[in-house]
């Protein structure tokens, strides 16, 4: 199937299916948030090792996407894709049959490695079908799709604890329905988009010669850590808000449901903007507006907490700095992947490991100072978005990524 042959409704449909195998990662991630507190509470745990569920998913998420990228490299999209949806089935179902807080963190950990293939080889599809501003368009069309993932997965989340006799456990079996669904989706409607002889070989070696290839790229780089570092902050938001929202200013689990999603709102109009626009601005216009708003935000967001301003001055800050991921996120991801052909899983899989490090590493940190302050979400969000700023003006700007002949 080529470029020009993608249109219409074809085009709608091909976006639906990879926006909801993309939508993976953010439904694993998003949709228990509203329960922390009852898990917290039913495991007879703390909110630090709840929050270390979450890090282990991105954990997951993150090197499950270094494997499966690669495996489909090899192995064309399809089949590896089918069987990792199958073990998240399982994967999820453990998390639903969780005993205890340890459980939790393991079977969360196998959730996100297998809810990480519908996120690399959603986008290595991308990349198989489009090139340039195509590319741009399609991927921002597929986001659009994405973002309404964090948005309906708190609201679902909520909705379900709200079932007479409903509990936590009960999100992680409606995961696992879906995961199921979604088997049966790609099995009949997903055709294959990597042939056989654009195919590269799975050996080991050559799997850390292209990750050192890629690594090596300074600007490919510049791009992947200008998301990554951005997607720290948003991981550190999506790990502290429930504690902040809930605890410091007493929401309940379905108005918190609601700020959420509100926030995923903002992230479609930013991915929106890029899409209609691709053609007219450029794509790194779009990236620096966004890397600095966003740090406008945050410094805000940053000065907010540590005065413990009203909850208004809280939100405000933190949808528009959730809002600029639809532009970074896209836009980032588009210039990186613009020359990345045979080795586009393998690129996708390290453009998606760094959010998910990074984020596992900034999530758990937010709950340090325990569950009367802030702050600590406020200046990791801060730091993450400078970071970000940096990484693309010192690496990217300017910059054009190697081919891969280069």
């Amino acid at each position: 199937m080529s470029e020009s042959q993608i249109k219409g409704k074809k085009r709608l449909g091909l976006a639906l299916l990879l926006g909801l195998l993309a939508a993976f990662g953010p439904l694993t991630i998003d949709m228990y948030l509203p329960s922390f507190p009852d898990i917290a509470k039913d495991l007879e745990t703390t909110p630090s090792l709840v929050q270390l569920s979450l890090t282990a998913c991105l954990l997951g998420l993150g090197f499950g996407q270094m494997v499966v990228g690669p495996l489909s490299d090899a192995n064309g999209r399809k089949r590896p894709l089918l069987i990792s949806i199958c073990l998240y089935v399982v994967a999820s179902f453990a998390c639903a049959l969780a005993p205890n807080i340890g459980t939790l963190i393991v079977a969360r950990f196998m959730q996100g490695f297998t809810a990480a293939a519908g996120i690399v080889i959603s986008r290595a599809v991308v990349r198989d079908l489009f090139n340039g501003r195509e590319l741009t368009k399609f991927f921002s069309l597929l986001m659009l799709i994405n973002g309404l993932a964090p948005i309906l997965a708190p609201v679902f989340g909520g909705g379900i604890l709200l079932i007479p006799g409903a509990n936590w456990n009960w999100i992680f079996i409606v995961l696992t329905v879906l995961g199921a669904v979604m088997a049966v989706v790609v099995f009949s409607k997903l055709t294959e988009t990597l042939p056989p002889e654009k195919r590269t070989p799975s050996t080991l070696a050559h799997t850390l010669n292209t990750f050192k290839d890629l690594l090596k790229d300074r600007v490919f780089m510049g791009f992947a850590l200008t998301q990554g570092l951005m997607m720290g902050g948003i991981f550190a938001y999506v790990s502290g808000t429930p504690f902040v929202y809930q605890g410091i200013y007493g929401v309940s689990p379905q108005t918190f449901s609601i700020l959420f999603g509100v926030n995923g709102l903002g992230i479609i109009v930013g991915t929106h903007l890029v899409g209609r626009y691709a053609g007219i601005i450029p794509e790194r216009v779009f990236l620096k507006v966004g890397l600095i708003t966003a740090v406008v935000a945050s410094s805000v967001l940053l000065v907010m907490t540590i005065l413990q301003g009203p909850l208004f001055s809280i939100v405000i800050p933190v949808f528009l700095f959730v809002s600029m991921i639809g532009m970074v996120g896209t836009t980032s991801f588009s210039l990186a992947m613009e020359t990345q052909a045979k080795r586009a899983g393998s690129a996708s899989a390290l453009l998606g490991l760094l959010p998910f490090v990074i984020g596992a590493a900034t999530a758990p940190l937010v709950g340090v100072a325990g569950e009367g302050t802030a702050v600590p979400m406020g200046l990791i969000i801060f730091l993450a978005s400078s970071a970000s700023l940096l990484a693309f003006l010192l690496l990217a700007k300017g910059g054009k990524v190697q081919t891969e002949q280069e």
